[in-house]
């Protein structure tokens, strides 16, 4: 007796490998949607800090420093009065430049906008007050940066006078 074997799944096998697909989709689906949060909050904090440390370098040194964005490379950089970025000697450039698109841990974050009085440079005096764009004697009037990951947005927000930074 000659039984032909037939090399097929069964019913059963693949309705165990569906159920085991699903099951990883479950786990797997809400852990990237935790990334992009994750990543979101990242971006927020590091920039909030990123524009104390500016408005603090400005207090310290007596001298003016500038926050400039560039939202269509996705970076921004710390400016010294004389318009020299910061060294920093965390960045293998060794200068003050934050690059969202070469930074695989916030690579999903859209650096949307950054408006300072329709400005996209927010520079901070020795007292540590706001001013709109680079080297101007224009009190910012406001200043917000926002950020973006899907359909979720975040602002950090830059008071006027004050220069008090909050994440909305």
């Amino acid at each position: 007796m000659n039984l032909k074997h037939n090399k097929a799944f069964t019913l059963i096998e693949m309705l165990i490998v569906i159920a085991i697909l699903a099951i990883i989709a479950m786990v797997v689906i809400p852990q990237m949607s935790a990334a992009s949060s994750a990543q979101l909050d990242a971006a927020s904090g590091i920039i909030a800090s990123d524009l104390e440390y500016a408005k603090s370098l400005s207090i310290s040194t007596q001298q003016w420093h500038s926050v400039v964005f560039d939202e269509s490379s996705e970076s921004y950089q710390i400016q010294d009065s004389d318009g020299n970025v910061v060294p920093y000697k965390m960045n293998p450039t060794g200068y003050y430049v934050v690059d969202f698109s070469n930074d695989s841990r916030l690579s999903m974050v859209d650096l949307y906008t950054a408006d300072f009085d329709d400005s996209s440079a927010i520079t901070f005096d020795y007292l540590g007050s706001p001013y709109s764009g680079i080297g101007t004697s224009n009190p910012m009037a406001s200043g917000n940066v926002t950020l973006k990951v899907k359909d979720i947005e975040t602002h950090i927000t830059v008071e006027p006078v004050t220069g008090y930074i909050r994440i909305n």
